[in-house]
Parts: C-alpha cells; sequence; structure tokens
C-alpha cells in the first residue's frame, strides 16, 4: 500500500505521462503491422503475457501486496474490461478507417476524461487546461485533415473506443491513490489476457519468427510504457494529463516516417506545433500554479 502524498510534482507526472504516450504510438505502430497477419485477441494476449510475467516477477520480488485482497479489487475488474472493449473497437475500426478519421475520432478521450475528472475524482480544472486540451484537440484535427466523413459504424467504434479509454484513465487515478504501479499492471493484464485467450479456439494462428518477435518486442514496449504512464498518474491529477496525451499523434507521425518512410503534409506539422505548443502552455500553467501553492503554504 501507499501511505503519503507523493514528493513529486504535476511536472514530473507530466514527463512520465509523455514518455509512456511515445511508447504507446511505438505500440500502435507494431500493432498496425501485426494486424495485418494476426487477430486483435492474439496480439493483446501476447503483449498481456509479457506485461504479466515482467509485473508478477517485480511484484513477489518487491512483496507488494495483492491488489486482489484490495477494496479496489472491483475496480481494477471493470478497468480491465474497459480496456479490453477499447482495444478490440479502436484496432477492428482501424481496419475500415484512415489514420485522419481514427486519430480524430479517437482523441476526442482527452476531453472526456476532463469532464469525467470533475465528476468522479471531484478535480478543479482550471482556465490553463481546458485551454491545452482544446488546443490539442485542435492541433489534432488540422493534422489529421479528415476530408470526408468517415464510415458510420466504425466512426462510432472509435467515439466509444475513446470514451472507455477515457473511463479507464480516470480509473488509474482512482485505484492509484492506494495500490502499487506493479500490481495495477499485473492484475489488469491477467484479466486482459484470459479474455483474449477464450477467443483462441477460433482465432489462433501460429506466429512465425518475426511474429514472435514483433508480438514479444510490443510486450515489452507496452510494459514500459503502461509503467510510465501510471507512475505519471500518482503525481498529476487526470485532467492535467489528458491534454498529454495529444502528444502521441506526434509520435505517430515520426514513427510513420521512420518505419514506413510516410513524409507528413504541411497541415501535419502546423497541427503539430499546435500540439507542442499546448502541451508547453500546461507545463507553465502547472509550474505557475505549484509556485503559488508553495507560496500560499509559507504564508
Amino acid at each position: 500500500m501507499i501511505s503519503g502524498k507523493p514528493e513529486k510534482g504535476p511536472i514530473a507526472g507530466i514527463a512520465l505521462a509523455c514518455a509512456g504516450y511515445a511508447c504507446f504510438a511505438l505500440q500502435d505502430a507494431m500493432v498496425k503491422w501485426l494486424v495485418a497477419s494476426y487477430e486483435v485477441p492474439e496480439i493483446l494476449f501476447m503483449r498481456s503475457l509479457v506485461i504479466v510475467v515482467v509485473a508478477g516477477v517485480l511484484v513477489r520480488y518487491r512483496r507488494h501486496p495483492s491488489i486482489f485482497q484490495s477494496p479496489y479489487r472491483g475496480t481494477v475488474v471493470l478497468r480491465a474490461a474497459l480496456m479490453l472493449l477499447a482495444w478490440l473497437l479502436f484496432y477492428n475500426a482501424a481496419r475500415h478507417l484512415g489514420l485522419a478519421e481514427l486519430t480524430t475520432l479517437y482523441f476526442s478521450a482527452p476531453i472526456i476524461v476532463m469532464v469525467l475528472s470533475i465528476f468522479i475524482l471531484k478535480e478543479k480544472i482550471g482556465a490553463g487546461r481546458w485551454i491545452a486540451c482544446i488546443g490539442g484537440f485542435i492541433g489534432v484535427a488540422i493534422a489529421a485533415n479528415p476530408s470526408h466523413s468517415p464510415n458510420l459504424v466504425p466512426a462510432l467504434m472509435c467515439v466509444v473506443a475513446g470514451f472507455c479509454w477515457a473511463w479507464s484513465t480516470i480509473l488509474i487515478r482512482l485505484v492509484s491513490r492506494s495500490e502499487t504501479t506493479l500490481t495495477q499492471m499485473y492484475a489488469t493484464s491477467l484479466l486482459f489476457g484470459i479474455a483474449c485467450a477464450l477467443s483462441f479456439p477460433w482465432i489462433w494462428k501460429t506466429p512465425d519468427v518475426s511474429g514472435w518477435a514483433l508480438m514479444l518486442g510490443l510486450g515489452v514496449i507496452s510494459t514500459i510504457g503502461q509503467f510510465l504512464l501510471y507512475e505519471g498518474f500518482r503525481y498529476a491529477p487526470a485532467s492535467t494529463l489528458a491534454p498529454i496525451e495529444y502528444s502521441g499523434l506526434v509520435w505517430a507521425f515520426i514513427y510513420g516516417y521512420l518505419i514506413w518512410a510516410e513524409i507528413p503534409a504541411a497541415n501535419v506539422f502546423v497541427g503539430a506545433l499546435l500540439i507542442i505548443a499546448s502541451s508547453l502552455l500546461l507545463v507553465l500553467w502547472e509550474r505557475r500554479m505549484e509556485g503559488a501553492r508553495k507560496k500560499s503554504a509559507q504564508y
């Protein structure tokens, strides 16, 4: 169990979340590569298996208490179900939507996080966070540049995926108040993997050498990304980290260029600059608020 308030502040949480979303963007690129040959549940099972092994060993080594005896165990199960639904919807929608529609629709999630954080976590959201979040979404829209109305059913799947991800993000913050990052990772991925394994009789396809390598690499990247993001939510409010998720789009275009030699158009650079500016605004806002809190505490 975690006692006391973390010594680090929101800036540390922002830095951890940025690194975590960079890992998740690479994860998405690897899944995009794999989904052409393998079904989504099989890919997600292998990802979860690596996380369970790594987190399980560390949990045992550090003798962390079992999260299944925690008062939040029901919340952990709910979060695992939400994440599974989000991933299945998102990656299946990716088969029918272009990158522009997919990213624009999915990145409604940070705004949903901010709204949910008000009602569930009782967080107070200042003007700086709202401006950063809205500015980031505008940047995503400019970079993605959706030129036509997307297919309705896949579009709806993507929006629902964004809502599920937003809700699961709120639950991370809630559970992080008392449970360690490693125990959360272990429990969520264990439940996640079991659910995916139920589909094996119908979808399993034995991977080749490159498939095994990509799936294991996916698991390692996901493990690092999850740890960084969970730690970020330990030090910063959910509403603070919501706009940081937009930085994932910038990384997605970087990975797209490095892996598939995709050269972004001019609108992508404009959108990326707006996203970066919004993130920097958020950092400056949090620094100002943290300074004001310290000054107030002195008096």
